[in-house]
């Protein structure tokens, strides 16, 4: 496998697709020996066993480590697990359908329609300004600062204090690599301790002074009888910051590389209309730019309950790498997958996930990355790259550096 699937490699991460399809063309799961996973990579598994009540996010809440067959995580790391794993992402059924419960409220699709009104001049003003500039870092002053803004508007986070959040959710999100070394666990073990201190003192304020933000929301829910407590509504926080933000900013430079190497996609987006193009073909571009690069590379899940794959029995105790990015160029399921087509409107991508833990977020993002792609079409006809981007080394989480641009 290791001349095909190297999440290690730089030339992988820069291009992973190509042994993707080797290894879809090998057969339908395949046992990786550096972490110790099975791959999945046809887009007909990774769907279904999404929405597999034999697998889950964790197995704590029917085996201990032993029982499981795992080698409980160091003490050292303390922070870090207390944080995740309370947090939606890693829960599963009761305290996973209280919590969504709650939390979905802030995300149903009258609620996001209604932050329209705020996302739209942000982007406007971001852009702007990158627009005044004559260029600039795309990713950091763009794609970066939308959805952070957002989110921590939602939760209540004040305006003084949002630079805090990316670096400590950089730091966190470096666990969810392959074989994280222990440097990064040092980095996200800190982060992990920061953040919950910094969300702490922000509950206690909130409970003090009510405002009409989700943290006041959740404690508002808890004082009516919906039980969340205090570590669950840090994690909570963590999540919906972390994932609020982490995978929009990546889907939109990545998105923006995909075009700027398309140039006559590029130009028929840019042709669809001088303020821009419709809504609705913009809202398709935005799927199929998704399905093309995802920001998610591969999911897991653990084996709950024995299960075979193709006539390979896969044991309770272990895991699967579910591969995003290879079941999004999957031909037996997408026409001419390696294609980008912004017209595409057959487009089951798993961007977002499947299942119980289907992103949360997807209506907020889409309205994220359409209104800044929007203002970016409109107001910036002329944009392209002013240098070659490089790639973060990581995989799981893949997206770059930095991106570029000139007018």
């Amino acid at each position: 496998m290791a001349d095909t699937f190297d999440p290690w490699s730089p030339s992988f991460v820069a291009d992973p697709y190509p042994a993707y399809a080797a290894l879809r063309a090998r057969g339908r799961v395949h046992r990786f020996e550096p972490t110790g996973q099975w791959l999945v990579p046809h887009h007909a598994d990774v769907s279904a066993l999404l929405r597999d009540r034999r697998l889950g996010r964790t197995y704590r809440h029917r085996f201990t480590h032993e029982e499981f067959g795992r080698t409980p995580p160091p003490a050292a790391h303390e922070p870090f697990h207390t944080l995740n794993d309370n947090g939606l992402l890693d829960l599963e059924a009761p305290d996973h359908t209280r919590i969504r419960r709650l939390v979905s409220k802030a995300f149903t699709p009258k609620t996001v329609e209604a932050l329209a009104p705020t996302v739209h001049p942000l982007a406007a003003e971001l852009v702007g300004r990158m627009v005044d500039a004559g260029g600039g870092d795309l990713l950091a002053e763009v794609a970066e600062p939308l959805p952070v803004a957002v989110i921590a508007e939602m939760l209540g986070v004040p305006e003084a204090d949002r630079g805090l959040l990316r670096p400590w959710s950089a730091a966190i999100c470096g666990m969810y690599e392959l074989n994280p070394g222990e440097s990064v666990a040092a980095r996200a073990v800190a982060a992990s301790a920061e953040f919950s201190a910094y969300l702490r003192e922000l509950i206690a304020e909130r409970r003090a002074a009510p405002g009409e933000d989700l943290i006041s929301g959740l404690i508002a829910a808890y004082d009516e009888g919906d039980r969340l407590s205090e570590q669950e509504m840090i994690s909570t926080c963590v999540l919906l910051l972390n994932a609020g933000h982490e995978a929009t900013v990546n889907t939109a430079a990545n998105g923006w590389q995909t075009l700027f190497r398309r140039p006559e996609q590029l130009a028929a987006l840019r042709a669809a209309g001088p303020e821009g193009p419709p809504q609705a073909l913009l809202s398709t571009a935005v799927e199929e730019l998704m399905r093309y690069d995802t920001p998610l590379q591969l999911f897991e899940r653990w084996v709950l309950d024995d299960i075979e794959i193709d006539g390979t029995a896969i044991p309770r105790g272990s895991e699967l790498a579910l591969l995003f990015g290879s079941a999004n160029r999957d031909p037996d399921r997408f026409e001419n997958p390696d294609a980008l087509d912004l017209t595409r409107a057959d487009n089951p991508h798993i961007s977002f996930g499947a299942g119980i833990h289907y992103c949360l977020g997807a209506p907020l993002a889409r309205v994220e990355l359409a209104a800044s792609f929007g203002e970016l079409l409109r107001r910036a006809p002329t944009m392209k790259l002013a240098a070659e981007p490089e790639w973060k080394p990581g995989f799981v989480i893949r997206g770059l550096r930095e991106l570029l641009v000139e007018l």
